[in-house]
């Protein structure tokens, strides 16, 4: 029997850089293999095209040796406020949000799960990575790695 997911995974970091900057980093989703360990690459369906609310794209993703393909929508896009893209394959909805601190920027990185985690995910992860626990604590961890590097790139 599976055991419960975690309904809410979230992770803050303070950057030293205006939330204009922090925005023209996170805004490009294509950048994301930059900075999460577990993001191999992501490529847009309309690779040309600008990212904007609705656009979709196909992550390569990885857990030590194995490798697998989510594919995503952009359901929240605020200039300078809020980027968010929903997986199909899981349902879940990982954000990064943006707010003034001073001179400084918050920014916040969330995966929600507003209707839960798909059976076929929970199924793979229990079968094939590790289990609920261990795999929310490498979420968890990956997260932590992801703001750090995020917050890298924008005060260099």
């Amino acid at each position: 029997m599976a055991t419960a997911f975690k309904a809410l995974l979230e992770r803050r970091i303070t950057v030293d850089a205006s939330p204009s900057v922090v925005w023209d980093i996170i805004r490009d989703i294509r950048r994301m293999p930059e900075w999460s360990p577990q993001v191999i690459s992501v490529k847009l369906r309309e690779p040309d095209g600008d990212i904007r609310l609705g656009s979709t794209f196909t992550n390569l993703n990885h857990q030590g040796e194995l490798e697998w393909i989510t594919h995503g929508e952009m359901v929240r896009y605020e200039p300078e406020k809020e980027v968010a893209f929903r997986i199909a394959e899981n349902h879940t909805i990982w954000s990064f949000s943006i707010s003034p601190h001073g001179a400084a920027t918050v920014l916040t990185q969330r995966r929600e799960t507003p209707d839960g985690i798909s059976q076929f995910s929970l199924e793979l992860t229990e079968s094939h990575l590790g289990g609920q626990q261990a795999f929310t604590e490498i979420l968890e961890a990956g997260m932590e790695q992801t703001l750090t590097a995020i917050k890298a790139c924008a005060e260099s």
